[in-house]
């Protein structure tokens, strides 16, 4: 890596997001870690840690734009980039089984979290990361958005967001190996992450396939720094192998 080696995880609140945070702020060839949250403080644990700058963002563009700025601000040479947003449930928002599930308005937030944000990064974020360094990016995806690998239906919205993310991530990908080419995405599905997004679902999950989330981070990290810059979008999971689309 560079001399000054940055890293940025967007989501940085959310269990997988910040397990990335930590084990970036405790890698010696990463210089320095930008954290962004909806939250306007880092955790106690790391408010003082002297490698981390955290950045508040409400995810809209606009709060998308000004956190660049800010980023800008320090000359960074940013080489690691994650993009953690996800969502599956919420108070009023559950995995649909069947059709009359469905619902306009749910349809609508999931995918705005788990395909529009990410894809926005993407736009927001290129002028910043083009350069003559190598830079990874790893989007948080999931296996259920393959469409060859439905075989048993339901959860339309998350199913259905996550294959539209890997369709703006596929797109993007050919964009960026025109305008910035030192840039590799890769679409990433961390397998079962012991994280509140995965919490109501856990019941049916052997125990060696529940994952920690300092375990996925770890992986990922490995499989970012491994990766070749082709100019293709790599659908990978947690140990590396290639996800049909």
């Amino acid at each position: 890596m560079s001399p000054q080696s940055d890293a940025l995880v967007a989501g940085a609140s959310g269990g997988i997001g910040r397990a990335l945070v930590i084990a970036l702020l405790a890698d010696p060839s990463i210089h320095r870690v930008f954290a962004v949250s909806r939250s306007s403080i880092a955790p106690d644990s790391l408010q003082h840690h002297p490698k981390l700058v955290w950045l508040c963002c409400d995810y809209t563009e606009e709060s998308m734009l000004q956190v660049v700025e800010q980023v800008q601000s320090y000359r960074p040479t940013i080489l690691r980039v994650a993009i953690c947003h996800g969502i599956l449930h919420g108070d009023k928002l559950a995995p649909e089984k069947r059709l009359e599930d469905i619902n306009a308005d749910s349809l609508q937030a999931v995918f705005a979290v788990n395909a529009i944000i990410p894809v926005l990064w993407l736009k927001v974020l290129r002028k910043l990361l083009n350069g003559a360094e190598h830079c990874k990016v790893a989007v948080l995806s999931a296996r259920v958005g393959s469409i060859g690998d439905n075989h048993l239906g339901g959860w339309y919205a998350y199913r259905a967001s996550k294959a539209a993310l890997n369709m703006f991530l596929k797109t993007a990908s050919i964009e960026y190996s025109r305008r910035s080419a030192n840039v590799k995405l890769i679409s990433f599905h961390p397998g079962t992450t012991d994280t509140p997004l995965s919490k109501p679902f856990q019941s049916s999950v052997a125990a060696h396939k529940l994952f920690t989330a300092e375990f996925v981070a770890t992986k990922l990290i490995e499989h970012m720094t491994a990766a070749e810059v082709d100019g293709q979008l790599a659908f990978i999971d947690w140990d590396g192998q290639t996800i049909d689309w």
